[in-house]
């Protein structure tokens, strides 16, 4: 902890389940401008997220003497006020847990973030002391969204007012209050002044800009005795604060423990889930800048809700994704709130997510809930109602993707897409031959077997299509093709064609798929995006914006591609390939001491060390680990 090389790059993610969280580093110092203690959406405003308060530096007094437990980095590398070394232990199985010791002051400090409620509760515990102790917090306040920076100014109100154990602030119109409260009497001391300076080394390496100021209304001060616990609120509401010490103890009841590799992967998964007012369920796709996407919802639902047995939540999540699919595929505005519906892979996706709840909860299950849903997209799609994917006279599915990115690739540089994926598109194809047979199966079952024959015509149609168009003499698939445009490079999509349950693919052509994602994509931390042999190999997703896009898909590593792999590994090799499974999942089990902790990381650099970049926390990847995990159990215990 004292060594900010090693603490500085560990961040911890807290979340509400409503939109709000609070991220730091390990030590407090925030290094993006993503960071604060509370971030909240203001859907008054925009569809952003906003940093109210930014940090909360807590300064012990002794005989006079003052000893400040902040940390914030300012230009030219200088920090201050260094309060990481006084930094005694570290621990976040249950609740992050920091110990300070100032000569004879040992003060404990607890963090939780409420469930539901944009409300921040830190506990601090004056475990030793051997005379009079004061406890003084100054807080951070920025008032401003993730994307941008705040700096001194003459338009923000200094303006407060008294409330029940602390004040409340605002310092733009069109903002919420700020409440800070104590659950012990205090008395706060305006003392108006701005930190200048204050630096981001997170957003330098990005290449973007990376300075700001915050301001301070002053600060609170409080005597406290050996023994005593203090509770800090930082909230949008008020509370009262007679019940601070009481809440804090029920939110930590509720906490799970974080004592091994699955439980930290629950935890994560936990952190996606979104909670609107009207009661609309969704998954965000990452944090700590990304929103509820559409592909990334039907990918990662499965295992963030059906692979920890939480069939609830995927219900509720699958009765919002399926009205915002509906009205698109009426042409209704949408209503919900998930993003990029109209990429003409999302309803292929939706019935792969059905198909996943079948195997858990009963084919049956699966038609009664969803039957009428799959044969619904299978009619769109069959009768080229989607706007950018045509059902073509070979039996394939043929998308528009040269001018903008229309595939899970899906970065652009100047206006178009780095990787532009168009035509025939590998894994567009593998799902619906998977779709069509899917459906086909549902309808022989419990519906109509004349329909089920015609699905069945038009699958086997697609399939000899698809091994005649995409497989090559090398025995891999092409990642596209598009007239007489064939992508030759080796790329990781061709995997879903061995991975789904239905595959257009003989079990030969399946293991000469499987070899060469094995020898040239595999790595520690899943799939490369682009094979080192190809051209135009980038494997190190560092540097300024342009240079991170073409990165972006250019060799980069996904976890959640490992998953599809290991499914499909585990689907060819069956029990004989368990250990080699095993050994790649426990690869990703000391991602939950690095980057940050308990969760993993939106991508990795393709060549060693393979170094976690991207968003901190992204739900595809914590999504497949665990579904790989169930699979993993499945077949062990068969």
């Amino acid at each position: 902890m004292t060594n900010l090389q090693e603490s500085l790059p560990r961040e911890l993610l807290r979340t509400n389940r409503s939109g709000a969280y609070s991220c730091s580093t390990i030590v407090d110092c925030n290094t993006r401008k993503y960071h604060g203690l509370l971030v909240v959406p203001i859907p008054e405003m925009d569809d952003e997220n906003h940093v109210l308060l930014s940090s909360l530096d807590v300064t012990v007094v002794q005989h006079g003497a003052e000893f400040n437990l902040g940390l914030h980095k300012y230009q030219g590398n200088n920090y201050s006020p260094k309060g990481h070394k006084y930094i005694r232990e570290f621990d976040c199985d249950k609740v992050p847990t920091t110990i300070y010791r100032v000569g004879g002051v040992v003060l404990k400090k607890e963090v939780v973030f409420q469930h539901y409620e944009d409300r921040i509760l830190i506990r601090y515990t004056l475990v030793d002391a051997h005379s009079a102790t004061k406890l003084r917090f100054r807080p951070f306040l920025a008032f401003r969204s993730v994307r941008q920076f705040t700096h001194e100014n003459h338009t923000a109100s200094r303006e407060y007012t008294e409330v029940d154990n602390g004040i409340k602030t605002c310092m733009y119109a069109g903002y919420p209050d700020l409440y800070m409260q104590f659950s012990k009497k205090n008395s706060f001391i305006f003392q108006p002044d701005w930190y200048r300076g204050v630096e981001y080394p997170k957003e330098q390496e990005r290449g973007y800009a990376s300075n700001e100021d915050l301001y301070v209304p002053g600060y609170f001060e409080m005597s406290i005795k050996k023994g005593e616990s203090v509770v800090f609120s930082g909230s949008t509401s008020s509370i009262k604060s007679s019940s601070l010490k009481k809440l804090f103890e029920s939110e930590v009841e509720e906490r799970a423990p974080r004592d091994n590799f699955f439980h930290c992967l629950v935890n994560a998964a936990h952190q996606f889930h979104n909670r609107q007012p009207n009661d609309d369920r969704y998954l965000l796709a990452g944090y700590p800048w990304f929103k509820c996407r559409a592909r990334d919802t039907f990918i990662s639902l499965p295992g963030l809700t059906l692979a920890i047995e939480e069939q609830d939540y995927f219900e509720l999540v699958m009765k919002t994704a399926e009205k915002g699919l509906r009205e698109f595929m009426e042409g209704k505005p949408n209503t919900t709130k998930i993003y990029e519906i109209e990429q003409p892979d999302v309803p292929l996706w939706a019935v792969w997510a059905v198909q996943q709840y079948g195997k858990e909860c009963t084919l049956p299950k699966a038609y009664q809930m969803y039957g009428r849903l799959v044969n619904d997209i299978v009619d769109y799609i069959a009768g080229n109602g989607h706007p950018n994917l045509t059902l073509e006279e070979n039996g394939l599915v043929h998308t528009e993707g040269r001018d903008r990115a229309v595939t899970w690739m899906n970065s652009t540089a100047n206006g178009r897409p780095v990787v532009p994926r168009s035509g025939y598109v590998v894994e567009f194809n593998a799902l619906w031959y998977n779709a069509l047979r899917y459906c086909a199966r549902l309808e022989n079952e419990f519906g109509d077997k004349e329909r089920a024959a015609r699905l069945e015509e038009m699958a086997e149609k697609c399939k000899v299509s698809f091994v005649d168009t995409f497989l090559n003499e090398y025995g891999y698939l092409y990642d596209y093709v598009d007239g007489n445009m064939i992508d030759w490079s080796v790329r990781p999509n061709m995997i879903f064609a061995v991975a789904l349950d239905y595959s257009p693919l003989s079990q030969e052509q399946k293991k000469g798929v499987l070899d060469i994602c094995t020898r040239e994509l595999l790595t520690p931390k899943g799939l490369r995006s682009l094979s080192p042999k190809s051209g135009g190999y980038n494997p190190m997703y560092v540097g300024p914006q342009t240079q991170r896009d073409y990165a972006y898909h250019q060799g980069t590593a996904w976890p959640w591609l490992g998953g599809f792999y290991m499914e499909a590994c585990l689907k060819l090799y069956k029990r004989t390939r368990l250990s080699f499974v095993e050994r790649q999942l426990v690869g990703y089990e000391d991602e939950m001491y690095y980057h940050c902790l308990g969760t993993i990381s939106e991508l990795f650099d393709g060549n060693p060390p393979f170094h976690g970049r991207g968003a901190m926390s992204f739900a595809m990847n914590v999504a497949e680990i665990l579904r790989t995990l169930n699979l993993f159990e499945s077949y062990t215990y068969k």
